[in-house]
C-alpha cells in the first residue's frame, strides 16, 4: 500500500461558484428538527401544500392500468404539445405550433438545455438580482457568466432597458427574466414586455422569459412573452399552478430556427419526460381540473393578503404587492442586519421557516426574506403568533 493516498475525484472547475441551494439547507434543518417533535410552520419550500388535483391523478392512474411506460418522443407527447399549444389560443389568444412546444422534465429540464442550447462559454446573461437563484448555475454549468442587474422596489423589482443598457457588455447574448418573478412575487404588463422585448431586438440578443407561476397571478390579464414576439423563447411548468411539483414536468417554447437543435439538444440530455406524468398533464387544462385550481388560486390570494398584513403590521417592509407567485419578499431592517442568522434564529427558537435573501442574489440580501405563504391558513395564523413572539425578543440580531 503506498504510504499516501492521492484523491482520484476532482470536482471540475465549472463547479467553483455553484453554490448551495438554501432554501433546501432551511428546509432539511426543519425536517430535522420535526423528526425530534417540533412543530414547524413551513415558509420556506416553494411548493404548493395541495394534493395534485383529483383529474391529474386519475389520469396517471388511467396511464399506468393502460401501460403507457415506454418512452415518448423527446420533444414530449404530439397530443400534450397540442393541449399546450391550444392553452395558449385559450387563454392568451395567441397561435403557437405544437411543434415548437418541448415537454421537459420540470422547468428545471428546459431551463438548462436552453442554457446548453443558446450559450458559449464566456457568453454573459442578464438577470436580474434577486431573481431565482438556479438560473446563475444553469448560466454557469454551460460556460457563461450571469451578469447581475440590482433591482429594488423603484422598479417593482423587475429590469428596464435603461438597467440593461447600463450592464450590457460586449459579451452579453441575451437577458433572462421572469414575469412573475420569484423571489418578489412581482409581474410585467404588456408595455414592460414590449420594452424589453424591442431592447433586445435593437441588440441582437434573446430574451428567455420564465412564466411557471402564470396561473397563480392576481391581477388582470397577465401577458405571455409570446403575446409581444415569436423570437421570445418562454419556459413555463406545471409544477406550481397545476400542482403536479412530484411530477417534474415543464415545458419551453422555441422560435422555428431553434427546433430542430432543441429536438437533438432534447434527446441527448433525458431522452424524454416522464410518460404517465405526460398522460395525467392531459387532464390539467380541462375545465373541471381548471375549476379546482381557480379555487386554489382564490385561497393563495386570500393567504397572500393576511400574511402581507401582518407583516406589515409587525414593522417588516412590504414595499411592493405580491402580485403573483406565492411569495411575500420583506425588509428585515427593523429586527436585524443578517438575513441568514434572522433565518437561522426564527427557525431554532421559534419554530418558523423562511428564507434568507442570500439565496437569491447579492444585492441587499442581508436585509430581505422571502416568505412563501404555501401552506394553510391555520398555519399561517400560528406563524404569525409565533412572528409576533420572535420580533419583540430581541433573538433575531446577532
Amino acid at each position: 500500500m503506498p504510504s499516501e493516498t492521492r484523491c482520484r475525484f476532482t470536482v471540475a472547475q465549472r463547479m467553483r461558484g455553484v453554490n448551495p441551494f438554501r432554501v433546501m439547507t432551511v428546509l432539511e434543518r426543519a425536517k430535522d428538527l420535526e423528526s425530534q417533535g417540533r412543530h414547524i410552520v413551513h415558509l420556506e419550500v416553494g411548493e404548493p401544500d395541495f394534493v395534485t388535483a383529483a383529474p391529474i391523478l386519475e389520469a396517471g392512474r388511467t396511464a399506468l392500468a393502460q401501460g403507457h411506460t415506454s418512452y415518448t418522443p423527446a420533444a414530449g407527447l404530439p397530443q400534450l404539445r397540442e393541449r399546450i399549444a391550444a392553452f395558449y389560443r385559450s387563454d392568451y389568444d395567441v397561435d403557437i405550433a405544437p411543434q415548437r412546444i418541448f415537454v421537459t422534465p420540470g422547468a428545471s429540464g428546459g431551463l438548462s438545455l436552453l442554457a446548453q442550447l443558446l450559450l458559449n462559454p464566456g457568453d454573459g446573461v442578464l438577470m436580474s438580482d434577486p431573481g431565482y437563484p438556479c438560473n446563475r448555475n444553469y448560466v454557469r454549468l454551460a460556460g457563461g457568466e450571469a451578469q447581475l442587474v440590482e433591482v429594488g422596489a423603484d422598479t417593482r423589482y423587475q429590469v428596464t432597458p435603461e438597467l440593461l443598457e447600463r450592464h450590457r457588455t460586449e459579451r452579453t447574448r441575451g437577458v433572462w427574466i421572469a414575469s412573475p418573478g420569484n423571489p418578489t412575487g412581482t409581474v410585467l404588463d404588456i408595455a414592460g414586455l414590449q420594452g424589453l422585448s424591442a431592447w433586445t431586438d435593437r441588440h441582437n440578443l434573446h430574451l428567455l422569459v420564465d412564466e411557471i407561476y402564470h396561473g397563480l397571478d392576481y391581477t388582470e390579464g397577465l401577458p405571455t412573452a409570446l403575446q409581444v414576439s415569436d423570437d421570445a423563447l418562454v419556459v413555463n411548468s406545471f409544477s406550481k399552478y397545476f400542482g403536479m411539483t412530484g411530477w417534474r414536468l415543464g415545458w419551453f417554447v422555441v422560435p422555428e430556427p431553434l427546433v430542430a437543435a432543441s429536438n437533438i439538444l432534447a434527446q441527448n440530455l433525458f431522452i424524454a419526460a416522464s410518460t404517465v406524468a405526460q398522460y395525467a398533464a392531459l387532464r390539467a387544462f380541462d375545465l373541471d381540473t381548471r375549476e379546482i385550481l381557480e379555487e386554489r388560486r382564490v385561497a393563495f390570494a386570500q393567504r397572500r393578503d393576511f400574511l402581507t398584513g401582518v407583516l406589515q403590521e409587525l414593522g417588516f417592509a412590504v414595499p411592493v404587492a405580491t402580485e403573483g407567485a406565492f411569495y411575500i419578499y420583506a425588509g428585515i431592517d427593523k429586527f436585524g442586519d443578517d438575513s441568514e442568522y434572522f433565518c437561522h434564529a426564527l427557525l431554532e427558537h421559534f419554530g418558523v421557516a423562511v428564507t434568507p435573501g442570500t439565496d437569491f442574489g447579492d444585492f441587499e440580501n442581508r436585509r430581505h426574506v422571502r416568505f412563501a405563504f404555501t401552506t394553510s391558513m391555520e398555519q399561517l395564523q400560528v406563524a404569525a403568533d409565533r412572528l409576533r413572539v420572535a420580533v419583540n425578543s430581541g433573538r433575531l440580531r446577532r
